[in-house]
């Protein structure tokens, strides 16, 4: 297998005109690409130039073609694996609407999965999942792009489908598709914006910094109040003035030729007719004549402060070096902020970032105090950081640290045909040079210390920024400063109509547009071969080769992680504590020397803790491998457990914990771990741990959990990587210095029994979205068995798009941004869990919903369509299972964790080609026992429960731990002696979620 190019990041964002007219230059100097360009006669296809690479350039090699009617091809070839990746980017995005009409670019997006005129409503998604395919859209500020990874013989048919919407959408949209798409966008805002803690301050913030009309001063997802005033027209027009060949890109990927690429986008995109001419945008930056305080309340637990500073479009030339200040300022743990704010436990995190799109760019520092911190004092400590800056300077190490880490994100991203893709894509829509990445990796590579001071004088010394206090409610008193400064509608003057007129030409072809393409002969599937090796001290290795990039992962998988807590329930979270620390200082080198060191590698070393596990990630270029393992060494062997880290991880973690309340996804999920697992079982406490837990976990605790379970005895280590066998295990020689010692697992303790189908509610008083989980405990993984049968016969209950579930839940009903339902069982019986975040309004419509869908999957089974479309879409779907490092190793970690036979994924595709109905429906009967589940809402009771009280189930109220709330009948009385009762040992009834 030849390796393939290495490229540069996924840029999502946009150029300005001044960097646009750069953008179009090539040189010719020894390390640039060989170039080739034709022209042809006017009406025919133009090969526009051909890109290759010379040795080890970091160029994706493409051709780039130009159809008479505006369409550009990009096409990058790539035989290293049977996949294709197809690739439209219109260059629309919400900033291309207007005032009054805002969230309709995103809103387009969804209706472009709605059918179209050869392909019928919902029909988009079940092709390319049927095909073995996956896909997706996206909306930004600046562009929407479409995208499907498919294996290489559904080309013709992904091609297809992306023109059919292209070019013959509108007739196909109707009023309630219209009406649904509208609540699934009014579902995702309240999923993303409005029921999660900060959702607003993107939404805000723009409203303080750019003038009024501009149109970064709204979101992409929108306003409520704007999504409801828009009606079909609107949204035909939106595609008339945008949707048009001459204002995309079509790249594709992959196991191709470009001139099969171009015959096809010639018969499928060739005839669809021009649309009006888009224009680049370009407007002048924002301009601050005092610093403009704002706030909000919110549902939170820690205050935040943010300050953004105006700064520039992406792809100017100032771009990169305030890159390199904010990562001195707020990148890392040798950042200023860092050092300042967070290591001092004055604050739970604290950074600096420089988001930029097409029209302008963003210097943020935002800051979380600690108890007892304010966030005026936050304020202070965000101009000291400026301060500091200018006695610092600029440092050798700062450049070193910040270049060799954006060139190491490069190689290391881009291992997979849809990042080369989607990364030609975005060049070709924002500068009109697909190898762009040529004129980035010479500005990184340029930057330099006069540069970096330069653009801090000129863009963020003594300048005017926006200072947004987010205060938790009821608490207006905690903002940095008095609100200031009001959104001013005076003097905003609207653009001229750009809509008026339209008119929707349909293509006319020579060929029958409703057949859909016949795919061609299967790709073969080859499973990765792999070696396998024991070490002395009982470390598993499991390893592959993969030369695509010159990198190489390794995963250590240690066997316990949060179930060896059930020895102490007491320090519940001391295995996550652990593997914090394991990520702080080791006895010769600080945290901050080990992060230095490993950013001029390139490398990542990162230890975490789950469930059932912990693990050692390693992530490093090939000729750096040597210097990393030695850091590994360090890391792993020689932890230094410094008090100061400890108590500055413990004080975050407890925060943390009590941070989760605020957050409906994590007490949904832990409230129903608590349910399932029941009293006593590690399992139903977080992994966090709880505050009573981790209150009581002291450094020699977490000294002795290191020295009694951090054992090779019950580690695996996958490799995958640009390596033989023979050249990577000798220089794996330090850990056979690791000794053994026995590790005992706990046993799983039995789970309890569901008596009868009830629901559960937890108040989360005003919430805007009830988040649903229906479930019981089901069965242990096995690869062959009938934990595998019944993840086939989920799939088009729950599991893809098309399910019975999100189709009803989302599609037809409006109620969710999305509804799933999945096994998820290990080593050990996991649950069966259905789910969904709804609008508060539906929460027992969709209870209703839900059930009904399990029940009469059970009682009526699958239908003869159902099981090929199941059958296909996974069958197929191996195309993609292999591709990157990461799959790689997820294949192997699997194999190795669960003793898997090397020819389990042909027994695997034996059972699936050969399942029947029959077997397919009695698994439904089993393992859907729609009378023993549990229903739990976290939401606003006062609103939900009296309708879910109608639906004929008992229903109890939870607290947000999981405890039953008493009415008050049922108190017991207190004597005048009460008897004092004590809790059971290891009681737990506290929330798991992310640390914040």
């Amino acid at each position: 297998m030849s390796k393939k190019s290495i490229m540069a990041l996924c840029f999502a964002v946009a150029l300005s005109g001044q960097a646009q007219a750069q953008a179009q230059k090539k040189g010719t100097a020894a390390k640039k690409p060989t170039t080739m360009a034709s022209q042809s006669k006017s009406g025919q296809t133009r090969l526009v130039e051909k890109v290759t690479r010379k040795g080890g350039e970091l160029v994706i090699p493409y051709e780039k073609y130009l159809l008479p009617n505006g369409l550009t091809v990009v096409v990058h070839e790539d035989h290293s694996d049977p996949i294709v990746h197809v690739d439209v980017t219109y260059h629309v995005g919400s900033a291309r609407e207007e005032v009054g009409k805002s969230g309709f670019a995103h809103f387009f997006e969804h209706m472009m999965f709605q059918g179209s005129d050869n392909v019928a409503d919902e029909e988009h998604f079940k092709i390319v999942s049927q095909s073995g395919g996956d896909l997706n859209g996206t909306t930004n500020r600046d562009r929407t792009n479409y995208f499907e990874t498919v294996p290489s013989n559904q080309l013709e048919t992904a091609l297809w489908l992306e023109a059919d919407r292209m070019g013959f959408l509108l007739d196909a949209v109707t009023q309630r598709k219209f009406e649904v798409q509208r609540e699934t966008v009014k579902n995702e805002r309240g999923q993303r914006v409005d029921n999660q803690p900060y959702g607003r301050v993107y939404e805000r913030n723009g409203q303080a910094l750019y003038p009024y009309g501009h149109p970064y001063s709204w979101t992409t997802i929108g306003y409520i109040e704007d999504l409801n005033r828009v009606d079909v027209n609107d949204l035909k027009n939106f595609f008339l003035r945008w949707y048009g060949p001459n204002n995309a890109t079509l790249t594709v990927g992959g196991d191709v030729t470009p001139a099969q690429v171009v015959k096809l986008a010639e018969k499928y995109f060739g005839s669809i007719p021009r649309g009006p001419e888009v224009k680049n945008m370009k407007l002048p930056a924002p301009v601050l004549t005092q610093d403009r305080y704002i706030s909000y309340e919110d549902n939170i637990r820690f205050p935040l402060l943010q300050m953004t500073f105006p700064t520039v479009p992406n792809y100017h030339p100032d771009e990169v070096p305030l890159d390199v200040l904010a990562e001195i300022i707020g990148g890392g743990k040798n950042s200023i902020l860092y050092q300042n704010l967070t290591k001092k436990q004055k604050a739970v995190q604290a950074n600096a970032s420089h988001p930029c799109s097409e029209l302008a760019g963003e210097f943020t520092l935002s800051a979380l105090p600690l108890p007892g911190q304010s966030l005026a004092e936050m304020e202070k400590e965000m101009r000291n950081a400026f301060v500091e800056f200018e006695k610092r300077g600029v440092t050798d190490d700062d450049l070193e640290r910040f270049k060799a880490s954006y060139e190491a994100n490069i190689i290391n991203s881009m291992s997979s045909v849809s990042g080369k893709t989607s990364t030609l894509a975005s060049y070709q829509t924002f500068t009109g040079n697909p190898n762009y990445l040529v004129n980035q990796l010479k500005a990184h590579r340029a930057v330099t210390k006069a540069d970096v001071l330069r653009v801090y004088n000129q863009y963020i010394k003594g300048k005017k920024a926006v200072l947004l206090s987010v205060v938790p409610k009821g608490k207006p008193e905690m903002v940095a400063k008095p609100d200031n400064f009001k959104v001013d509608p005076d003097g905003y003057r609207a653009p001229a109509d750009q809509y008026a007129g339209l008119k929707y030409v349909k293509a006319k072809d020579n060929f029958d547009r409703s057949k859909r393409p016949a795919a061609g002969a299967n790709p073969v599937i080859k499973v990765p071969p792999f070696w396998k090796d024991n070490l002395a001290n009982g470390i598993k290795v499991i390893g592959a080769k993969n030369d695509e990039v010159p990198t190489v992962t390794m995963l250590f998988t240690l066997q316990g992680g949060h179930k060896l807590e059930a020895h102490d329930p007491s320090k519940a979270g001391i295995a996550s504590l652990t593997a914090a620390i394991l990520n702080e200082s080791s006895q010769k080198y600080t945290a901050e020397d080990i992060s230095t060191q490993l950013l001029k590698l390139g490398s990542s070393i990162n230890f975490g803790s789950g469930t059932e596990n912990m693990t050692v990630s390693v992530q490093s270029q090939v000729k750096n491998l040597d210097a990393t393992l030695a850091l590994l060494e360090e890391r792993m062997m020689h932890p230094r457990f410094d008090p100061a880290d400890f108590d500055r991880l413990k004080k975050q973690r407890l925060e943390a914990i009590k941070n989760q309340s605020t957050q409906p996804t994590v007490v949904a999920n832990n409230v129903f771990n608590k349910m399932l697992y029941g009293e006593g079982n590690i399992k139903a406490v977080p992994v966090m741990g709880t505050t009573a837990t981790v209150e009581s976990i002291t450094l020699d605790d977490v000294k002795q959990f290191y020295t009694n379970y951090f054992s090779p005895s019950v580690t695996n280590l996958v490799i995958v990587g640009d390596v033989e066998k023979a050249q990577i295990m000798p220089k794996l020689a330090f850990l056979n210095k690791w000794a053994p010692k026995p590790v005992n697992i706990p046993a799983e303790p039995k789970v309890p029994n569901i008596d009868k189908t009830k629901i559960y509610v937890v108040d989360k008083d005003k919430a805007a979205q009830s988040e649903i989980r229906i479930g019981y405990m089901a069965l242990p993984y096995d690869a062959t068995g009938e934990y595998y049968k019944a993840s086939l016969m989920n799939y088009v209950l729950g599991e893809s798009f098309n399910s019975r579930i999100n189709l009803n839940l989302r599609e037809n009903k409006g109620y969710t941004y999305g509804a799933w339902s999945y096994f998820s069982g290990t080593e050990a019986p996991g649950p069966f869990t259905a789910q969904a975040g709804v609008r508060s309004n539906v929460s027992d419509s969709s209870v209703v919903e839900f059930m009904k869908e399990i029940k009469r999957f059970r009682e009526e089974g699958i239908t003869d369509e159902e099981l090929a479309f199941m059958k296909s879409a996974i069958g197929q779907s191996d195309a993609r299972k292999y591709e990157t490092s990461f799959q790689k190793a997820s294949f192997l970690n699997n194999m190795l964790r669960y003793n898997l036979d090397a020819d389990y994924v042909a027994k695997q595709n034996e059972i699936l080609k050969n399942i029947t109905k029959e077997e397919i429906n009695a698994l439904a009967k089993k393992y859907l026992p729609v009378e023993k589940m549990s229903i739990m809402l976290v939401g606003d009771k006062a609103s939900i429960k009296p309708g879910l009280e109608k639906l004929g189930y008992d229903v109890v109220e939870l607290d947000t731990e999981g405890a039953p709330i008493l009415a008050k009948a049922d108190v017991p009385a207190v004597t005048a002696e009460p008897k004092k009762i004590e809790p059971p040992k290891g009681r737990k009834a506290r929330k798991e979620g992310r640390a914040f």
